[in-house]
């Protein structure tokens, strides 16, 4: 049985995640390629973190989450495995969208990103759903 404190908080973190990905859709559909991106990884990030919390996992660093989300949910197929391409997507363009001063990201490229953060987190709602 669950701990009612972890459940609220995998309850709020997925609610975050959705609040991420609405608000990655009103930047791209204000050309805001850049922050899409950006809002795209955290609303994967916070969904990760959603699914960790019910383990008493966290992790201040995004590297332990993906690998421990990786250890834990894509080696045993909880999640399809495209799940792992996808972080990595999301996390290498976020950071280079973010850190890297002549990185340009394209329309095209920012709409790939929000797709690929709307298939984590609808993978991880409907697990989501089976736990609580």
């Amino acid at each position: 049985m669950l701990n009612e404190d972890l459940i609220n908080l995998s309850k709020a973190r997925i609610a975050h995640a959705e609040d991420c990905l609405r608000e990655a859709q009103l930047l791209l559909d204000g050309d805001e390629y850049k922050g899409t991106a950006n809002r795209a990884y955290y609303a994967a990030f916070h969904a990760l973190r959603a699914v960790l919390i019910l383990d008493e996992f966290d992790s201040k660093k995004h590297s332990g989450i993906i690998a421990k989300f990786r250890e834990n949910y894509l080696k045993t197929e909880l999640f399809n495995k495209d799940v792992s391409d996808y972080i990595s997507s999301l996390f290498r363009v976020r950071t280079a969208s973010d850190y890297d001063d002549f990185y340009i990201i394209s329309k095209e490229e920012s709409i790939e990103q929000l797709k690929k953060a709307e298939k984590i987190v609808e993978q991880i709602q409907e697990y989501l759903r089976t736990k609580y």
